[in-house]
């Protein structure tokens, strides 16, 4: 089983507009409301590609209602921490070229009891896990070592762990050896503090994080696909060119599809093919929504993988 921590989750609303312009009038094509959060999206990308999941995460407030209502209608299995204030709500904006602004609430400010229930109900989760992937940014009162804390937990219950997070929380982490961590682009620049603009720069990157402490790197790329650090060396995985309709979310299919793959078998290279696969399929789809195993397969047999030279 593959566990999922939110511990910032969202309902996410996406508007989606004809173009989006400064200091002219954009039109409304389309608008969706989802339970979001990159673990919640993790697992729903897992759930339907038929793998078995659980995702964790906060719920406090009337928005933490309709986020749970949202939830049981997509048939994911889930267990809720409650807490006492709202948790947060998002505002995606995206055009028909994919140019998107998101606009994202910091969340709500959890009391120290309210951190320890989180931790304990993920104690009681390792358990039974395989996986436990640790995803998303951290609310307000949450200390930034706890990433790096559950990570540990995690190794001494010989659970393997994906970290997909951001800042001081992505540095505690990674010191705490995760089995991978999965960050895009401008996590890695900010990880490193330095500016990534090349082939050659994003191949050092992944190198580099990974001398830094976890076993494996998967560096996001987005429309470049991913470059991934493993044990017996650097690979590259180049998805096919497509015109990307909404890019929304993308990140959260990779690091999905790259858990799936790796819990039905352990080999870095092709979960990385499948995690590019699924964040290209995803990426061709209007609105927040993540492709299915089959739109996925489609995709997986033009992604292209190779040593790095």
């Amino acid at each position: 089983m593959i566990a999922t921590l939110t511990i910032n989750p969202t309902i996410d609303h996406v508007i989606s507009v004809d173009r989006l312009a400064f200091e002219d009038r954009s039109y409304i094509n389309s608008t969706h409301e989802s339970a979001g959060g990159r673990g919640i999206n993790a697992s729903c990308v897992i759930n339907s590609f038929g793998g078995k999941t659980l995702a964790l995460l906060i719920s406090g407030g009337e928005t933490g209602k309709r986020m749970e209502e949202l939830l049981r209608g997509c048939a994911l299995p889930f267990e809720v921490v409650p807490v006492a204030r709202e948790i947060r709500t998002n505002l995606t904006i995206t055009d028909r070229h994919g140019l998107t602004v998101n606009l994202n609430e910091k969340g709500p400010e959890l009391t120290a009891p309210e951190v320890a229930r989180v931790e304990s109900a993920v104690r009681e989760a390792l358990e039974r896990a395989d996986w436990l992937m640790i995803c998303g940014s951290l609310p307000p009162g949450v200390p930034e070592t706890f990433y790096g804390k559950l990570v540990a937990l995690a190794r001494k219950r010989k659970v393997k762990t994906l970290l997909h997070a951001d800042g001081e929380a992505l540095r505690h982490g990674i010191e705490e050896r995760p089995t991978v961590v999965t960050p895009n682009q401008r996590e890695a620049e900010r990880l490193l503090e330095r500016t990534l603009l090349t082939r050659t720069h994003y191949l050092e990157a992944a190198h580099r994080i990974r001398t830094m402490g976890p076993e494996s790197v998967v560096l996001s790329l987005g429309s470049r696909g991913a470059i991934g650090a493993f044990e017996d060396g650097v690979v590259e995985a180049l998805p096919p060119r497509v015109d990307a309709v909404c890019p929304i979310g993308s990140g959260d299919a990779l690091s999905a599809a790259y858990t799936w793959s790796m819990e039905r078998r352990p080999y870095g290279p092709e979960a990385l093919r499948w995690g590019v696969a699924a964040g290209t399929a995803s990426a061709l789809l209007p609105g927040m929504k993540f492709a299915t195993i089959e739109q996925t397969k489609a995709v997986y047999s033009q992604v292209e993988v190779r040593r790095a030279e």
